[in-house]
């Protein structure tokens, strides 16, 4: 890893280095938290957690070729390893994020930074498909988005990729202004400012100021590409004298479209328009969210100076993401696996999109989580929301979603059927005898409620 010597980085995490190696110019092949994922002359660094210390791997990953560690204590090293390598420092978790910021600041590689509070992860997937078409590309996996994964994410970046398309996820103000010193974006996008992490942001307006901080570390000649449906990004001007491409459904966005048609579960087609030209794209993923996510995409495969030939070619190749609009066919049901995560804004887009099913439609929604003082408030929204939708069934599980069915309930004119649970056991236990062959099944709840269980419990019905 380009300039990752153990010198280079005790001095980028201010720590002592012990036993230092006679190699001096002798670069680590890794960087990991995790002990087992450690493989010849990768750097671990021990970290404390709430189950697992770290600190007591550190002779068993020199065992498997650890060139050093990085401990926040005199580690207990036996007699084979007491001249190995290792730096103490105040706190591994700062350090991962100093090794992390020193390290990008020796590559070339153009970093994509995406937030918003809404569609995240599926709007990097494809982005993601879109530059595939012409360069190698790096994406965040998994959740690895935060204050761990991000820096964990920009240390895999090797000297083959050309770009680094990173998620970036908060959840309270000057995270966002401590992930982008580490990421240095050359291009920032913000998908929407919804009402997530209301209970230490407060309002929509301290969402907007937490999630564009986005731009205090951006490179000079960076490219800032916001949604300009979006009624609070659009109020966004020019920052550090860069003007904000905007994409969305109005005719005065640089890029836009005018025209989609929505394809249920099949996905979406739509006219896109940029400067120059205008052309036709199929998305193969489903929701009307997917319009300004495959916009985005437009939008910053434009600045990559991608051609019209290869943005269709990467949107007609992107592929969804467990827990995220995902679409499961088993011989009894379609499943809607949507339960990475939920907010109000992606609860009604999930409802939405199991409306389009042709079949009898189930949803079995859970608690969302982080919404602050209008947390039942929210839950009644969303319980009137399918309620008028008239999904056939819905179902409604955890404390919090008392107030979902509360709202579904109410709705006069509704023909859904309405069934609460308090539990997701007791839910599971009952499922059997309210399904039926065929049906669609949306899941959706905050990630805490661990509805992937759910999930795995449909696919073995």
């Amino acid at each position: 890893m380009k300039n990752l010597t153990l010198e280079n980085i005790a001095k980028a995490v201010k720590g002592t280095l012990y036993n230092a190696p006679l190699d001096s110019t002798a670069e680590v092949c890794g960087v990991v938290l995790d002990s087992r994922k450690v493989e010849q002359n990768y750097l671990f660094i021990a970290t404390r957690g709430e189950r697992v210390d770290g600190h007591s791997f550190i002779n068993d990953v020199f065992a498997k070729g650890a060139m050093a560690v990085i401990c926040e204590k005199e580690p207990q090293l036996n007699e084979e390893n007491s001249q190995k390598p290792y730096i103490i420092v105040h706190d591994s978790f700062q350090a991962l994020k100093d090794v992390a910021t020193f390290y990008r600041k020796q590559l070339s590689v153009k970093v994509v930074g995406i937030t918003g509070s809404v569609g995240k992860t599926s709007t990097k997937e494809v982005i993601a498909s879109v530059l595939s078409a012409k360069y190698k590309v790096l994406k965040t996996e998994g959740n690895f988005n935060n204050e761990v994964g991000l820096p964990l994410t920009v240390l895999r970046i090797r000297d083959d990729i050309e770009i680094a398309v990173l998620e970036m996820g908060i959840s309270d103000f000057c995270e966002m202004h401590r992930l982008s010193c580490i990421a240095k974006p050359d291009v920032c996008v913000i998908t929407n400012i919804g009402q997530c992490h209301l209970e230490n942001l407060g309002t929509r307006d301290g969402i907007l100021k937490a999630k564009t901080e986005i731009f205090d570390y951006m490179q000079p000649d960076a490219s800032i590409c916001l949604n300009g449906d979006d009624d609070k990004l659009i109020t966004v001007g020019a920052v550090k004298g860069r003007k904000p491409i905007f994409f969305g459904c109005s005719e005065s966005f640089a890029i836009h479209t005018t025209q989609y048609e929505n394809k249920g579960l099949a996905g979406i087609s739509l006219q896109i328009s940029r400067p120059g030209e205008v052309f036709e794209a199929e998305v193969p993923l489903p929701g009307e969210h997917m319009v300004n996510n495959a916009l985005a995409a437009v939008a910053v495969g434009t600045v990559f100076g991608l051609t019209k030939e290869e943005i269709i070619e990467g949107l007609a190749k992107v592929e969804a993401v467990g827990g995220r609009s995902h679409i499961i066919q088993t011989d009894k049901l379609t499943i809607v696996d949507d339960c990475y995560n939920a907010n109000p804004v992606s609860m009604k887009a999930a409802i939405d999109l199991l409306n389009m099913a042709n079949t009898r439609k189930v949803a079995i929604l859970g608690d969302m989580f982080e919404l602050g003082m209008k947390e039942n408030e929210f839950h009644a929204e969303i319980g009137r929301y399918a309620a008028a939708k008239n999904i056939d069934c819905i179902i409604c599980v955890g404390k919090l979603s008392r107030n979902m069915y509360e709202g579904a309930e109410g709705v006069g004119e509704s023909f859904s059927k309405v069934i609460y649970c308090e539990t997701k056991q007791d839910m599971l236990a009952s499922l059997s005898s309210i399904l039926e062959e065929k049906d669609t099944v949306l899941v959706k709840a905050s990630h805490g409620m661990h509805f992937e269980e759910i999930v795995k419990a449909l696919q073995d019905m």
